[in-house]
């Protein structure tokens, strides 16, 4: 089956993913998360992309973002790709590209499944600085990142925002709802209701859901009148 185009739809957030090599840690230490987000800021600022959430684990980068077209997110993620991937190599001898293949990315519906990316996103590592889940309970300042509505709509001042979010972090993303985050990355689908889907499609012009495994159900016969 032949590979789907990338989903971008401008103006809505996206959920990005991007797997590390095998055997190559996509970030060492704080050093290397600071030079990923040396990139990030130059790219975000060049493309004009909103950065909503992140996190700059060993295995993977996590992103949730809203282009403003649909060729910035490309063009962000081949700046980070040229931008990082040469920063680490210089720093630990490396060669070669530190990614597994193409990076993952699924359409958004702001609302729920946009906050429910962020939590996903936020809740990936403990480590201090390696998510952006302290701007979002209000621990530290984030100049990288821009609220969503999805956040926003949280609270009506920035500390019930805040306690608000830390509550929803506290408990955890679902694991039927990760699950199905991390599907729609893999298959470049969308996260949302059946209409934000169909609009999705309609614009697109391609699948946006997987379709159901199986042929299709085939309709009864209609009964040939008898002749008489």
């Amino acid at each position: 089956m032949a590979r789907l185009p990338r989903l971008v739809l401008p103006g809505l957030p996206h959920l990005v993913v991007q797997r590390a090599a095998a055997g190559r840690p996509a970030f060492v230490d704080g050093e290397d998360r600071r030079a990923y987000a040396d990139a990030l800021r130059e790219g975000l600022a060049a493309e004009g992309v909103q950065l909503h959430a992140y996190a700059l684990t060993p295995g993977e980068v996590r992103l949730v973002l809203t282009p403003p077209d649909a060729a910035a997110l490309a063009r962000l993620m081949q700046h980070l790709g040229r931008r990082y991937v040469s920063a680490y190599n210089r720093r630990h001898g490396g060669q070669g590209t530190l990614w597994s293949g193409r990076f993952g990315c699924a359409a958004l519906q702001a609302g729920a499944p946009c906050l429910d990316a962020m939590l996903w996103v936020d809740g990936a590592s403990d480590e201090p600085g390696a998510t952006s889940a302290a701007r979002h309970v209000g621990a530290r300042p984030d100049p990288l990142l821009t609220d969503p509505p999805a956040y926003w709509a949280l609270g009506n001042t920035p500390f019930d925002r805040e306690g608000a979010y830390r509550r929803l972090l506290g408990a955890g993303v679902p694991a039927a709802r990760a699950a199905e985050l991390r599907r729609a990355v893999a298959g470049g689908w969308v996260v949302g209701g059946a209409d934000f889907a169909a609009e999705a499609e309609a614009v697109a012009g391609r699948p946006v859901r997987p379709r159901p495994r199986g042929r299709p159900r085939r309709a009864a016969a209609e009964p040939v009148p008898k002749s008489g």
